[in-house]
């Protein structure tokens, strides 16, 4: 069973993805949040699998409650999903620097809902192509930080050459397909990265390889 918080200063909104997701027999929601700290205590208290995150809320917005949640390491296994709507767009990819695993938008059809669900609570990243490389690609480019300390030199060469697809929101399946690799094999060298650059998943795989210089905004086509 997944379990969910749902996080969300409006009620009907709340309600409506309580409604969507209710339906499935894996899918269960334990709790509402109607503000961030609400639902920093909540993840906080419940361990659940996913916090479906609102991005902007009162008392705590939702990227500080992000924070909050993916800095605490008793809650190393709950997963942030932002929710958000295009012209937020800003805030997204200091979320998913800030450890969620990627975003929905709010008029998002319900099947698309779920799967995120599904998807993030198995460990994956909410990456969608048409949407997060974009996003991604173009606030990369606002970065003035100097590029974190995990050494890019501890990969392989054909681990670099996954992390570099990864980086461009391709799932395994199609990282597959492009080196000519199992699906199986694909997902091996990706863990083997997440585990030696010490990442969450894949979406801070995709920050890092733009960080670092790896892939820079445009290269996507």
């Amino acid at each position: 069973m997944i379990r969910v918080v749902l996080a969300d200063d409006q009620t009907l909104v709340r309600a409506g993805f309580r409604s969507i997701l209710e339906g499935e027999d894996d899918i269960e929601i334990v709790a509402e949040a109607g503000d961030g700290e609400q639902a920093v205590r909540l993840a906080a208290d419940l361990r659940p699998d996913v916090v479906l995150m609102d991005i902007r809320m009162p008392v705590l917005d939702g990227l500080e409650a992000t924070r909050r949640i993916m800095g605490d390491p008793r809650l190393e296994a709950v997963r942030v999903v932002i929710l958000t709507t295009f012209d937020l767009d800003d805030y997204v990819y200091g979320a998913i620097k800030a450890g969620a695993s990627g975003f929905l938008v709010k008029d998002t059809e319900p099947p698309e809902l779920i799967h995120g669900v599904r998807v993030v609570a198995r460990g994956d990243a909410l990456l969608a192509p048409t949407v997060t490389r974009r996003l991604i690609a173009e606030f990369a480019s606002r970065i003035t930080e100097p590029p974190p300390a995990a050494e890019l030199s501890a990969l392989t060469d054909r681990e670099r050459e996954v992390l570099g697809l990864v980086a461009t929101g391709l799932s395994n399946e199609e990282i597959a397909g492009r080196l000519v690799l199992s699906p199986a094999t694909a997902k091996t060298h990706v863990s083997r990265i997440l585990a030696k650059l010490g990442a969450r998943d894949r979406a801070q795989l995709v920050v890092l390889a733009y960080e670092t210089g790896m892939i820079r905004p445009g290269w996507l086509g």
